[in-house]
Formats: structure tokens, sequence, C-alpha cells
């Protein structure tokens, strides 16, 4: 018989690439991983890993046993859920992570509204980058997580864990002075059919300020600059789109924000909106979505997520 959590700890060989990286993940030593994955392959009665000097990766026949391994942990996941819905009333801890742009945005709201119809739940609330989520949850550290995607920058698809759309919303690019472009004084929106280059071109020899290098902000930065037709030198690299606005609004350079950060954008800051979009999701473990915690999580992020004005951009759900 195959043990469980030793295909848990193979799984996340499999996702994290060498046992160092699993033992810190999920508090072992890395001898104790190693060890327990040798007691694995002689359950399996095959080799399911093979050592290269440092490196261990997975055979042929490892890979095809973390794809049921997947399926098995959701199942558990699923079977877990359904006894949680068999008890009376939703309570316990409930560890969230959220996107930076998130939290002022739609967390707040989605605490008071679970407070409201759920108040012996006890949220917990880590800021973590989207790249890193799927970690988090498949670790036990996270139960349910806001994140999103951009254009440029779809999702990587990941079968341990699942996703519900919340949000879509445009991008706009932020400066501290007009540029000749047809927009709107009022609005900042750019003229019906103007081309991502139309738009961009003109900033194409400014400095430009992004997301910190190795986020899906800052390559979608780089990605809408090189299909506007440049490459875009980067002066400034901040992760909080305040900070974004206000080094814009001083000319320190052009940056891309997402419709909800603009409502605070000091006046100084031009807004034009682009064909571009930012989608946000509920993502959880994969067999986790009928858990009432992570339903009730869902249903107060919609109502917070109405209640921002962002209401058009609500993705229904099914969608």
């Amino acid at each position: 018989m195959l043990d469980v959590r030793r295909l848990h700890l193979l799984r996340e060989l499999h996702r994290r690439g060498t046992i160092a990286a699993v033992a810190e993940a999920l508090t072992f030593t890395a001898s104790a991983v190693s060890q327990q994955l040798s007691v694995l392959e002689r359950e399996a009665g095959v080799p399911l890993l093979e050592r290269s000097g440092r490196r261990v990766v997975l055979t042929p026949a490892g890979r095809t046993l973390v794809t049921h391994a997947d399926a098995v942990l959701e199942r558990l996941e699923l079977a877990v859920s359904e006894l949680a819905g068999a008890r009376e009333g939703i309570g316990g801890p409930l560890r969230i992570g959220t996107f930076p742009s998130g939290g002022p945005a739609i967390v707040p709201a989605t605490l008071a509204e679970l407070a409201q119809r759920h108040p012996a739940l006890e949220p917990m609330v880590q800021e973590i980058d989207s790249a890193r989520v799927s970690d988090g949850l498949r670790a036990g550290e996270l139960d349910v997580a806001l994140v999103h995607d951009y254009d440029f920058v779809p999702a990587s698809p990941d079968t341990t864990v699942d996703q519900v759309p919340l949000l879509e919303e445009p991008m706009y690019l932020a400066t501290g002075a007009t540029t000749g472009t047809d927009t709107d004084p009022a609005s900042g929106a750019a003229a019906r059919g103007d081309t991502l280059a139309e738009l961009l071109g003109p900033w194409a020899a400014a400095p430009w300020i992004t997301a910190r290098d190795g986020t899906t902000g800052h390559v979608m930065a780089v990605r809408a600059c090189q299909a506007a037709g440049f490459q875009p030198r980067i002066r400034h690299q901040v992760n909080d789109f305040r900070t974004v606005l206000a080094l814009a609004a001083i000319g320190q350079g052009a940056g891309f924000v997402p419709e909800m950060a603009t409502a605070h954008a000091p006046a100084e800051v031009v807004l034009t909106r682009l064909p571009l979009f930012r989608r946000s999701k509920v993502a959880f473990r994969a067999g986790g979505g009928t858990h009432p915690a992570t339903a009730a999580f869902v249903a107060a992020a919609r109502t917070a997520v109405g209640a921002t004005g962002h209401a058009s951009s609500l993705i229904a759900p099914g969608s």
C-alpha cells in the first residue's frame, strides 16, 4: 500500500525540484525527506528517482506516480470538504493569501463581510506574490488566496490548484505629462481604437517604472512594451502601485497600474486606459472548492468587489 504522505513528498519534489526545497517548505530535514522517498520506492517496487551528483530527478515511473498522487490528494481534499460541510456552522482558522494591491482594495471588505456572515471564522491574512501561491496552498500554509494574471502573462497550468474568476479590470498607463496622444482630459481614457503601440510609443525613450524582477507584473510590463515595438529602459522597480503613481507624478517615468489602484492617484498623474487587462481570481487546493469556509470566502469576496464600484467588471460564477 502506498503511503499518502510519501506521495505528497514525491509530488513536492516534482514541483520544487530539490529535496532541500521540499524539506524547507514542509519543515522536515533533508535526510528525513530522502528516507521517506526511499521507503516510497520500496513500496512502489520500481525506481522513482534518479540521482546525479547532488541532484535528484524523477524517473518516468516517478512522474506517472505524481499524476496519480495529484488525483489521490484532490480526492482527499474533496472528502475533507464534504466532512466539513456535514458539521454545523463555519468556524476555525482560515489562512488567506493576497497580492499586495488586493490588500487595501478587496481584503478588508471581504473580511468585514465574513465577520458578519460567519463570526466563528478566524481569518489570517498574509501578503504573497501570485507566483508563490501554488506552493503555499500545497504546503498547507494557505487555505485560499487572491491571485491575478495579466495579458501577456497567462497563468501557468497547475493541476494541484483550482481557481474561480473574480474580477477583470483594465490596465492604465501612468505618466506625469501629456504626450499629444488623443486622450479625454476628463478621464484619461484613450481614444477608441488606439493600439498599444500608439499609446505606449511616445514613451519608448522614457524611463520606466515596473514591478520587481521575477514578478508577473514585471514580465507583463516588459512584454507589453516589446509588443509596442521597444525595450523599456527600467529605472525604478517597485511593487506598490501607490509608489508607481507617486513616482510618475513627479516625472520619474511611465508605469502600468490596474484600474483598482487609480482611485487615489495624485492630481499630477495622467492616466491613459490601455487595451490590457488584469484578472483577479480566488485560488484553493484542487478539490477544496466545496469546503464551506472556501465557499464562504469566495461569496464574501464577490460581495466586496461589487462594493468597490467595480461591479461592472465582476465576473459571474461559472463564466
